[in-house]
């Protein structure tokens, strides 16, 4: 076989040298390399090779199918005109052409890194954590109880008993905590997975951001300025906010945090509900036993933490009605997004 391979790569450089139109090329190209052809014959032929010389003799037959293969591409743009060594045949100093699509980043990617960069100017840092997270890290140490409805299967996918999808970003929260010692200004983005069923307004996976400030002396009045301040860098300097009492398992005190709605400016809307306002994100003071299960000494640390879903941002960001939308990879969406942020 190896005198029949040397035979074909001799005999057929010089019938592609002897083609002396396209059509004579793509007849050279079938009858060497088409589905019939001599060395697509040889390939076949392989399996008749003894075992010991068959790798030899595959690789060989290989590089005489690239080779030709090569040969017939360059023979075949020489007949076209534009051959590869002829210098003169291209002109320079003629401008590029413009490719007809260019890429860009996704919405929710601008928005993400949109607001870290604000953060980043408030002297916050940045880290990340596992999605597939142990149960003790998304629940436990988060101060859950046991019975919290939020460790029911009908709203976390579980793994196994111990290993579930993240359903927030705040197991890093401790995880970062267990590591680094106050003073703390970090956030955490990232994506995370409820077992929800979609709508204009959920999905069973979406993004979120998650804030933790921790030192000696942090109060509310902290974390209501660093709210603030996020919102007028984000959305504008005139945007008011307001607080509203709630309840996390791992703050306390806990509040949502509301945003007058960017569509009836305050007076009342079918977007708010009438009430004028939207929530934006979760927040509070760092409890108690979250700073005991990352291991800090009692009394001796305060701190704030929040979470806001980076999809919702964007939503009210941009004006869009329906979640899904930033999940469905339709083109004349996403390129409406073009340059922004």
């Amino acid at each position: 076989m190896k005198e029949t391979i040397d035979r074909l790569r001799s005999e057929g450089s010089e019938r592609i040298k002897a083609a002396a139109t396209a059509a004579d090329v793509e007849a050279v190209r079938v009858a060497l390399l088409g589905r019939k052809g001599e060395v697509t014959l040889l390939l076949r032929a392989l399996k008749d090779v003894a075992a010991d010389d068959r790798p030899a003799m595959g690789s060989e037959l290989n590089r005489l199918k690239v080779d030709l293969g090569d040969l017939l591409s360059v023979r075949d743009l020489e007949l076209s005109g534009g051959s590869r060594g002829d210098a003169e045949s291209f002109d320079l100093t003629l401008p590029g052409t413009s490719p007809s699509a260019v890429g860009t980043n996704h919405p929710l990617v601008s928005v993400l890194e949109s607001i870290c960069d604000i953060f980043y100017g408030m002297g916050f840092s940045r880290g990340d954590g596992p999605e597939v997270e142990l149960d003790y890290y998304n629940f436990t140490a988060l101060n859950f109880p046991d019975d919290h409805p939020a460790r029911d299967i009908q709203d976390t996918f579980y793994i196994d008993k111990k290993v579930c999808l993240r359903t927030q970003t705040s197991p890093v929260q401790v995880r970062y905590m267990e590591r680094i010692e106050p003073p703390i200004a970090c956030v955490f983005p990232g994506r995370v997975y409820r077992n929800e069923t979609a709508d204009a307004s959920h999905s069973a996976e979406f993004f979120q951001i998650e804030g933790l400030v921790v030192d000696e002396n942090i109060s509310m009045a902290d974390l209501k300025n660093t709210v603030d301040t996020f919102v007028k860098n984000f959305f504008g300097a005139d945007e008011p906010t307001r607080f509203r009492p709630h309840y996390f398992p791992f703050t306390e005190p806990s509040v949502e945090v509301d945003m007058q709605c960017m569509v009836c400016r305050g007076k009342g809307c079918g977007v708010c509900g009438q009430t004028g306002w939207l929530e934006i994100m979760g927040a509070g003071m760092v409890h108690p036993n979250v700073f005991k299960a990352a291991g800090y000494p009692e009394d001796k640390y305060t701190g704030f933490a929040f979470g806001m879903g980076i999809d919702r941002i964007a939503m009210l960001k941009y004006g869009v009605g329906d979640i899904r939308l930033l999940y469905e990879n339709d083109l004349r969406f996403l390129n409406q997004f073009r340059g922004v942020l």
